[in-house]
């Protein structure tokens, strides 16, 4: 053969492996494409533009829960549905988290004075019980239907992530309180852990078996109301072989510059906020007839601790509707990585602002676009993906919570990881314990950072929640942006 056609050969050869990888490529390219726009379609589709949904009809005896952080979220975010679940011949529990006792600013306002004694605080605390007494009779709940945790406003995110099975409980900066303090609560004297808030939500939900249970939303940047809806989720996988399964309708109160306008605006709808169309979540509506919007404006100003300082916020709420939604669950399978292959991530959550000021921001800022956090599973590690502004390197910065839970091993054992990342540097704590991050790998490029986490190191979990917040000033502090998504659900298939 001449030196010619060897080359021909070899040229032909070589085109031959181009064509196979381009095609190859190209499955995998269109492939992702048409999975991410089934997931896109699915999360629009659930609210097409115009399109209103509404909360299924409650019907005689059946049992409803409200699970509230704070006493008054259960007013102005379930007050409708309360007269509406009562109307029909349903049976309504509610159950407080926490007394609400760590806002110093609302106490200031409403004692006109300032304080730093102990008994002050539990002092705030037992005025907004009665406050919650007040309004749920004014709504036609009697005081016995009403269940109060005390655990400490402001703690429980930290308690969920660091406090389980532990000689110390959580201690309250401000209060200094490390046990439950109020005399009517559910379980008097029980320490600020983890297991005891798990061990009481569970109490309440298998005496109560619900069929409904209203709870905040995991997209509140509330710290108090992200953790009660992940203390619920835990609750009822717990639980999953003892009660039927309840429909769960998380609700938002706490989002950066939302609801807009500010204060008492009955003529208007309570819509979504801007930031969170469009972002795999289902919203449902439940609209008030005249009277249950004049009971939830009366029942509104039974809070006066809180309406004092923060009318303009809590009277907001008080619209023609009320809001329920959840995140679409995430299912992944695992994925081989080769060469010739491409990842194909799913999941595709929308960051917001998580900043916790109430304040009337332009909604038009808040509801930019801040890039998106998406997920795989890819050789048996969970990958995160974080879209980031180009070439943005040095000042990007992240904290990730990853909670792993396991059927059949107390979720007080699982690792419940927070890794915090500093340009090309990270570090990995479980609970309060750094671990040494062996087999966690990091790529920061010039539009994403990418984290893989062996699903060993999670526990090796069946369906696990994570949270991302994005920092992009000099540190992870007050002066720093802020930017993050809700806890997302991801089922490993």
């Amino acid at each position: 053969m001449s030196t010619i056609s060897l080359g021909l050969a070899k040229f032909e050869h070589y085109e031959r492996d181009i064509m196979r990888n381009y095609l190859v490529r190209t499955f995998h390219i269109l492939f992702t494409c048409l999975a991410f726009s089934l997931l896109f379609f699915r999360s629009s589709s659930a609210n097409p533009s115009g399109k209103k949904e509404y909360l299924d009809q409650f019907k005689k005896d059946e049992r409803i829960l409200i699970l509230a952080p704070h006493p008054d979220d259960e007013t102005i975010a379930c007050a409708g549905v309360i007269q509406e679940a009562l109307s029909r011949g349903a049976k309504i529990k509610i159950a407080y988290l926490t007394n609400g006792e760590h806002n110093e600013f609302a106490f200031i306002v409403y004692e006109k004075r300032i304080t730093l004694k102990k008994n002050e605080f539990i002092h705030l605390g037992e005025v907004r019980r009665k406050e919650a007494v007040k309004a749920m009779e004014l709504l036609g709940i009697d005081e016995k239907d009403l269940v109060f945790l005390g655990y400490p406003d402001f703690g429980t995110f930290s308690i969920l992530n660091r406090y389980w099975q532990m000689s110390r409980p959580f201690r309250s900066l401000l209060t200094r309180i490390s046990n439950v303090p109020y005399k009517d609560s559910l379980s008097f004297g029980a320490p600020y852990s983890g297991d005891s808030i798990l061990k009481d939500l569970k109490e309440v939900i298998l005496n109560y078996r619900p069929d409904k249970i209203f709870v905040s939303h995991p997209a509140d940047v509330n710290v108090d109301h992200k953790s009660l809806y992940l203390f619920l989720q835990i609750a009822l996988a717990d639980l999953r072989d003892q009660i039927p399964y309840p429909k769960v309708y998380p609700y938002l109160v706490h989002h950066s510059g939302w609801p807009l306008p500010r204060h008492y605006h009955p003529e208007l709808d309570l819509n979504p906020p801007k930031s969170l169309l469009n972002s795999q979540i289902n919203w449902l509506r439940f609209d008030l007839s005249p009277e249950q919007l004049s009971k939830k404006h009366e029942a509104a100003l039974c809070y006066k601790s809180q309406t004092e300082s923060s009318a303009f916020y809590l009277l907001a709420f008080v619209r023609k509707n009320e809001l329920f939604s959840d995140y679409f669950p995430i299912s992944l399978k695992n994925q081989v990585s080769l060469k010739e292959h491409f990842v194909s991530f799913f999941g595709y959550s929308k960051m917001f602002s998580g900043s916790t000021i109430e304040q009337d921001l332009p909604e038009s800022n808040i509801s930019e676009d801040k890039g998106r956090v998406s997920y795989a599973v890819v050789d048996k590690a969970l990958t995160i993906k974080i879209e980031k502004p180009r070439n943005l390197v040095h000042r990007f910065s992240t904290t990730m919570y990853i909670f792993g839970y396991r059927y059949g091993n107390p979720f007080g054992e699982m690792p419940k990881l927070r890794i915090i990342t500093k340009h090309d540097n990270f570090k990995v704590y479980d609970g309060k314990k750094l671990l040494d991050p062996k087999g966690i790998v990091l790529d920061l490029a010039s539009q994403s950072l990418t984290l893989k986490i062996p699903l060993e190191i999670i526990g090796s979990p069946d369906f696990i929640f994570t949270s991302t917040n994005v920092y992009t000033g000099k540190s992870q502090g007050k002066d720093s942006a802020v930017d993050t998504i809700g806890f997302r659900r991801i089922n490993l298939e």
